[in-house]
């Protein structure tokens, strides 16, 4: 078999970070190209109506994994947060996580946390600020705003521990190549609220107006299954939208799981594996 050649960012960490600035930049460049307008501005006065609110807990112990990792997170979290709490999206405006965080590094304050990478846990700055754009992406889907960028994560990396979200509806983000976007596609100005209280992470996504319909989020036939390579986690998810009596008037599936278990499957729960 012809030995693969190495890339220019896989001769160590320098090549690594020169690669990383050119991709930076050219995400930069297209950004001007495209002329996206991203939402710049932010209000102290919080608008009257909620449409969607959430909570998730911040210190969430994983198997193998260093709990001051997590505690970490929580800094990580507060600082992610502080950037993006009170931003006002006018009516065709896009949110963009990176435009408003900015490059995450240690000059700023942020700690190491745990990131995935070559689907496993490990270490990194800022490690843990995707929980804030996990948050702010499930209460996106509860609204009928446009998301425009997403990148989920490939693989089922631990079991479920008190999960309350239907599993893959999370996202992925790596400055500033990987982000998270979404586009306010409605005729009102929306605003996100994001803050910790409690070791909890809290958001709301508000407007001037009531929403119109009502949004929920259903996960239909999870299960596990053995495959030639590995187990496998699967399930469909679905956007339900009714009207406000609550008769369902539309069902949007959103997402299609088929993610390879890195966890240990001896742990997958026997009711839910299918041979």
């Amino acid at each position: 078999m012809e030995k693969r050649r190495k890339l220019f960012c896989e001769y160590g960490p320098v090549c690594y970070e020169i690669s990383l600035c050119k991709e930076n930049l050219k995400r930069t460049v297209l950004d001007k190209l495209q002329k996206n307008h991203f939402a710049k501005t932010r209000s102290n006065a919080t608008l009257p109506y909620i449409w969607k609110s959430h909570i998730s807990t911040i210190l969430r112990p994983l198997l193998g994994v260093d709990m001051q990792l997590q505690r970490n997170k929580a800094q990580n979290l507060r600082l992610a947060a502080a950037r993006i709490d009170g931003i006002v999206l006018s009516p065709g405006e896009t949110f963009s996580f990176w435009a408003l965080v900015g490059r995450p590094t240690r000059q700023k304050g942020y700690l190491d946390g745990m990131v995935i990478a070559s689907g496993r846990p490990g270490r990194g700055v800022a490690g843990g600020v995707c929980q804030l754009a996990n948050l702010i992406h499930y209460m996106v889907l509860h609204t009928p705003m446009k998301v425009t960028e997403l990148h989920h994560h490939s693989d089922a990396l631990f079991p479920d521990a008190g999960r309350r979200v239907p599993f893959g509806t999370g996202t992925s983000i790596v400055y500033k190549n990987c982000d998270y976007r979404f586009q306010n596609t409605t005729p009102y100005p929306v605003q996100v609220r994001v803050w910790i209280k409690d070791g909890m992470l809290m958001g709301e996504i508000r407007s001037v107006a009531p929403l119109a319909k009502k949004y929920r989020l259903k996960e239909e036939d999870h299960h596990y299954t053995k495959e030639n390579d590995g187990y496998y986690r699967n399930s469909r998810v679905y956007q339900i939208v009714s009207d406000k009596d609550g008769k369902e008037i539309q069902k949007n599936l959103i997402l299609e799981n088929h993610s390879k278990v890195m966890f240990d499957p001896n742990q997958i729960p026997k009711e839910e594996l299918r041979i």
